[in-house]
């Protein structure tokens, strides 16, 4: 049965797409229909073959290898800061130290890949590959593949000479994509959180649905001559390596700073619409509910269409609502905390479908991250982004729907 509420669902959610297409005769569905076969494909391929499990568990292994590195500076800098265990009380975890600030070692990490052209490298061929595929430019899929890599603000500073040349409809399509994924830098912190399984399944299924959404949302042709007019250009000043390294460790450090400091607001913030929530309901009823439940009920029906059981889905749409409302990180949190506590809230199959939901930067602040990022290299640019802001969201939405729809048929 939840493959057939699965199925329904993914026809809903592109159907959700086409209905504020801006082009609704001349969507290509052919292009679409290959993608979604590419997702059924490679959600198999990690979920469920030796090959896809060892694959995870290898990424895994690396990131925690990685991680413990981290945590040898961490531990330099903050040592003592943390309770250490005592009898049987196990030692406090601090979320700052052991999850956020290892992204200052990850940044660096891709700081030197970067130097070194090899991230460059696979970033442009992988993305040729993929535009044979999509019926889109090369730079869509350039942009895409880029995104996954740097993280949604940082990719459109190696488009910094082509931005004032980019039309409207395509800078849709490279936001879009910018929204659906998530930097590298900060995956080794979700592997912390959720399974990494989960992460990298989402990941891969982002970039191909980032494609499908746009393609229907926002349908156009590229011809050779606009493709010509974008051309992908290297940047013209060389860093020294010590500047790089510099830079990126800044940057991966100020990144573990803004997400702690908007974890602390909005978690704060969510509290205390709870707490109001939970007293005036109080008045009215014996059973008293909170600004999250509501929020579940909302979503409760698109998270059944994901394929969830309705037994689940009014705690999963109300941890996939926090997400929509805050950021996947505070999310997480609700899910860790199902988990580690075993409170029986969601099934397994729940955790799993509502975990890759949670993996991108689909979220109401991710519009004001990219139409500043933007606007930072190009003001006009910057003020087109922020004018199609919340369809944006919506399409990246979207994207996190079909994704953990698919993932739900393997797990």
């Amino acid at each position: 049965m939840n493959y057939i509420i699965g199925a329904i669902g993914i026809v809903i959610f592109l159907l959700l797409a086409w209905a504020i297409s801006s082009d609704k005769k001349n969507v290509r569905w052919q292009y679409i229909g290959i993608m979604l076969v590419i997702q059924f494909l490679l959600a198999f391929l990690l979920l469920k073959t030796p090959w896809g499990i060892k694959f995870v568990q290898f990424l895994a292994t690396g990131f925690g290898y990685l991680l413990s590195y981290a945590g040898k500076g961490v531990d330099f800098v903050f040592a003592g800061l943390e309770n250490p265990a005592v009898g049987k009380i196990p030692q406090a975890s601090t979320f700052f130290l052991d999850v956020l600030l290892p992204i200052t070692f990850i940044s660096a990490l891709i700081g030197i890949l970067q130097y070194l052209k090899i991230l460059p490298f696979i970033i442009k061929y992988l993305g040729l590959a993929i535009s044979k595929i999509n019926g889109m430019g090369k730079l869509e899929s350039y942009n895409a593949v880029a995104s996954a890599i740097l993280g949604q603000s940082e990719v459109f500073i190696s488009l910094k000479k082509q931005l004032p040349y980019i039309p409207k409809h395509r800078l849709y399509t490279l936001t879009a994509s910018a929204m659906s994924t998530v930097s590298l830098s900060i995956v080794g912190a979700y592997f912390t959180m959720i399974k990494p399984e989960y992460v990298v399944t989402a990941i891969v299924l982002n970039l191909f649905g980032g494609f499908i959404v746009a393609s229907i949302i926002n349908p156009y042709r590229v011809s050779d001559e606009e493709e010509n007019n974008v051309i992908m250009t290297e940047n013209e000043h060389k860093q020294s390596f010590f500047e790089m390294l510099g830079e990126y460790i800044l940057d991966g450090f100020k990144v573990a700073v803004i997400v702690g400091a908007m974890l602390i607001g909005y978690i704060a913030l969510i509290a205390m619409l709870n707490g109001i929530v939970y007293g005036i309901s109080g008045w009215f009823t014996d059973s008293p509910f909170d600004f999250q439940t509501i929020l579940g009920f909302i979503f409760a029906p698109l998270a059944f269409l994901t394929g969830i059981a309705w037994d689940d889905a009014v705690r999963a749409g109300s941890i996939m609502a926090t997400k929509l409302v805050s950021n996947e990180f505070v999310a997480m949190l609700d899910v860790q905390n199902i988990i580690n506590n075993k409170t029986g809230e969601l099934s397994e199959r729940a955790i799993g479908v509502v975990s890759v939901f949670l993996v991108s930067f689909a979220n109401f602040s991710s519009i004001g991250i990219i139409a500043g990022a933007i606007k930072s290299l190009n003001d006009k640019q910057g003020d087109v982004v922020a004018r199609f802001g919340l369809k944006l969201l919506y399409g990246a939405t979207l994207v996190s729907f079909i994704s953990a729809t698919i993932a739900g048929f393997f797990l």
